[in-house]
């Protein structure tokens, strides 16, 4: 990671583009507004505002961390989830191969910030992109990039664009999850076809295989692992047959967030291969995990002996209306909160400093800026009270929010994570 682009975060003045953050806050640096320590509930923050926990944060990348060593896995978290170069540099920190992307976009934003290992689980056909990720290699030779190829097709426009390319662009042929699934190669004898198709160019090299396992359809254990058994055989495959070439190790890499214990499971089978093989995990929800979506469906849950994510977002809105016993509105709505996969959750009221659960209250939908909650009977909740939202998804919480404090449990906040969608 770059220091100096990290520090210019920090230079970086605060005003109107960042919402929730203190109104007197204007002009200062963001370095400067974190220095004061403000709290979140009494240093003049506004509503709605989302703030993201230290302890859970450091608390998630340690969990994972340990888990990948345990079971000897590389990590390659997934960035689009948060596209916060900050929370790149502390994945790193925290033991983190590289950075997995999903378009050229947000390859330029982890390369303005120095990330060195990108692994981009796409196939890019996209001529100017490919050209700029082809200066990048040529300019720093410690710069490496994996891309995805899953047609011949593409392999084809790929050569084209890259033609006069002084380093090739390594990839992965990209195993499709099943008939029906999202991208990828449907059937092996066409995955030795686009593999062929690669070798038959300069300007890109096969280093491996790779796919996704939560686009298996009808998903359960039996499928997914099935499914990561093919594309551990399709490895195998490929290095008797000689297609790695001359390369210094072979990339297997798979794992979403729902499934990654089947990944550890099948990946510890992998034969030995002519070479050494860097099996890729791919995760990236778990920075922040959710209260909805993913705590649902965390591996965690299959393996409590493992540990246990943490939620470490929480959505503060103000009540603004309460025309009813029956009904309150907050001042927070879709374009706040991440409303894709489940509505978010209440979870607490303050009031005059003092916090409690928020018994009978549920959020029962959502307008552009109003949270709409039903007040059941014995809910205490009047105008003026702060309401602690959990939310679901980390993907479409983050993109809402350009700079996110980062507070401790007592509302002390240390931090503001930066980020670029």
């Amino acid at each position: 990671m770059s220091t100096e682009s990290l520090e210019r975060l920090a230079a970086e003045r605060v005003d109107h583009r960042f919402k929730g953050l203190p109104p007197d806050a204007d002009g200062l640096t963001v370095g400067e507004l974190a220095a004061q320590r403000r709290n979140l509930f009494t240093g003049g923050f506004a509503t709605p505002v989302l703030a993201l926990s230290a302890e859970r944060l450091e608390h998630n990348l340690r969990l994972m961390e340990t888990y990948a060593a345990r079971h000897g896995l590389a990590f390659a978290p997934h960035g689009k989830t948060s596209m916060a170069p900050q929370l790149f540099q502390r994945q790193i920190e925290h033991g983190a191969w590289g950075i997995t992307l999903a378009v050229p976009h947000q390859v330029r934003v982890a390369r303005a910030f120095g990330i060195q290992r990108v692994f981009l689980a796409n196939e890019v056909v996209d001529a100017p992109a490919l050209r700029w990720i082809s200066a990048q290699l040529d300019a720093d030779p410690d710069f490496r990039l994996v891309c995805y190829v899953d047609s011949v097709r593409g392999v084809e426009l790929m050569d084209a664009a890259l033609t006069g390319a002084s380093r090739p662009v390594d990839v992965v042929v990209e195993l499709a999850a099943g008939d029906g699934a999202r991208t990828g190669v449907r059937t092996e004898a066409e995955c030795a076809a686009v593999a062929d198709a690669v070798a038959r160019t300069r300007t890109l090299r096969l280093v491996g295989v790779a796919g996704y396992e939560g686009e298996v359809p009808q998903a359960t254990p039996e499928r997914v692992l099935a499914w990561l058994r093919r594309l551990v055989a399709l490895a195998a495959g490929f290095d008797k047959a000689g297609r790695f070439g001359q390369v210094d190790e072979i990339v297997v890499s798979a794992g979403g967030s729902a499934w990654f214990d089947a990944v550890a499971e099948v990946f510890a089978e992998i034969p030995e291969l002519s070479r050494p093989v860097l099996k890729l995990l791919r995760s990236g929800a778990y920075v922040s995990h959710d209260d909805g979506h993913y705590r649902r469906l965390t591996p965690f849950n299959r393996v409590p002996e493992e540990g246990a994510l943490e939620p470490a977002f929480r959505l503060w809105a103000q009540v603004v209306s309460r025309p009813s016993p029956e009904q309150a509105f907050v001042n927070a709505g879709k374009r706040d909160a991440a409303h894709d996969l489940d509505l978010p959750v209440a979870q607490v009221v303050r009031r005059d400093g003092t916090e409690r659960p928020a018994t009978g209250i549920t959020v029962t939908a959502l307008s552009d800026q109003h949270a709409w909650l039903r007040t059941g009977p014995g809910a205490d909740v009047e105008v003026g009270d702060w309401v602690g939202l959990g939310l679901s998804h980390p993907c479409t919480s983050f993109d809402k929010w350009q700079l996110i404090p980062l507070a401790e449990a007592d509302g002390t906040v240390v931090d503001y994570i930066r980020t670029f969608f």
